[in-house]
């Protein structure tokens, strides 16, 4: 069961913020939890306004497509293994809080063509909070979350906690026969999320790991009828059942929620590469087919995306660990496949650090409405 305690913060202005605590406070002291500062709270104060159209250019844009700043050839003491051919690429030697301008740019470029990026034994997670949010918006401004937990005083860390005093993030998931739930970051947004950071503050000795799919993959693997079809195709992406949910659970909603109707198959800015952008988390139709033929297609698609091990990833956590990727060329998933009551087993925590990017664009031009 979730304990939760409700405290009161001053706020800048010096009125109050109410915060509830969505983990055990007692229990987490008595462990002297080094990370205490970044458990989960609820700000049930603050709200915010739609979020505005920006300019944005990505970074990939500008790298050196040899990556030599990132990737030298001739130093043995940076690793970049393939954690599979066509999805997910391991560094070691490199300390994500040193990186140039330059390597983060030439990062940027790499994500976009691996789909996610992990990095080993990182001091990411001790720098402190501003300086992990100024690595994040390197790439773009920083999301949000419209109704998730996050760290105190910095609604831009989402917070990830499954713990034995809150299993919040498994309810939903307690009366399927799997945890695995294949999602998109937010893929609702007007100009949805670009690269992701999450970094794992306490890690389980075993479980816990987090999959991809490479959704490049997956439209290239696609039948040339079927993809001429999407090409022409837009999908609602809706973030309402997302509130609903929250509103349901008494949980509070920062930021109202809207629908964005997006290509089917986008192209991504920096490399030119075609993407499916649908996810069984947050697409709900395809816009201007009959109800049976859209749900047939998204069922063909999703089974295809959740089904296609040959171009997934599924990635360890370790102590150190960070993974970026890309929501516009990837899905993903948490798997929870351990027991948050067996204290051997451990607590899953961490903070997402999500930068928005472009409106989607597709082939011919095709670009997303709401």
């Amino acid at each position: 069961m979730s304990t939760t305690t409700t405290t009161v913060t001053a706020a800048e202005n010096g009125e109050p913020i109410t915060l509830t605590l969505a983990y055990d406070k007692e229990a987490h002291e008595k462990a002297h939890y080094k990370y205490a500062d970044y458990l989960p709270v609820y700000d049930e104060k603050t709200h915010f306004g739609p979020l505005q159209p920006f300019d944005f250019v990505d970074r990939g844009l500008v790298a050196n497509k040899e990556k030599p700043n990132l990737l030298p050839p001739n130093n043995p003491s940076i690793k970049a293994t393939k954690l599979t051919p066509v999805i997910g690429t391991e560094i070691r030697g490199l300390q994500l809080s040193q990186l140039s301008d330059q390597q983060k740019d030439e990062l940027a470029l790499l994500i976009a063509e691996r789909g996610v990026v992990v990095f080993r034994d990182q001091d990411f997670k001790d720098i402190g909070i501003e300086k992990q949010k100024a690595f994040g918006r390197y790439f773009g401004p920083l999301h949000i979350h419209p109704v998730g937990a996050h760290v105190k005083d910095h609604l831009e860390l989402h917070n990830i906690y499954l713990g034995p005093d809150n299993e919040y993030r498994n309810r939903n998931k307690s009366n399927k026969l799997t945890t695995v739930g294949y999602h998109s970051d937010v893929s609702y947004e007007h100009q949805p999320p670009g690269i992701t950071i999450l970094t794992l503050l306490s890690v389980p000795p075993t479980g816990g790991d987090t999959a991809w799919a490479s959704q490049t993959a997956a439209y290239a693997r696609l039948s040339q009828p079927i993809k001429t079809l999407l090409e022409g195709l837009r999908a609602e992406h809706s973030g309402f059942p997302q509130a609903e949910n929250a509103r349901r659970d008494g949980k509070f909603v920062r930021r109202e929620p809207i629908k964005s109707e997006h290509p089917i198959v986008r192209i991504h800015p920096a490399t030119g590469q075609k993407a499916l952008f649908v996810n069984p988390g947050f697409t709900k139709r395809i816009i201007g087919l009959k109800d049976e033929e859209s749900q047939a297609l998204l069922k063909l698609l999703f089974r295809h995306i959740s089904n296609g091990q040959d171009f997934q990833v599924r990635v360890k956590w370790e102590e150190g660990t960070v993974a970026l990727w890309d929501n516009r060329v990837t899905a993903h998933t948490a798997i929870s496949d351990y027991n948050v009551h067996n204290p051997q087993e451990g607590l899953r925590h961490g903070f997402r650090i999500t930068t928005l990017a472009d409106k989607p664009t597709g082939v011919n031009g095709l670009e997303s409405t709401w």
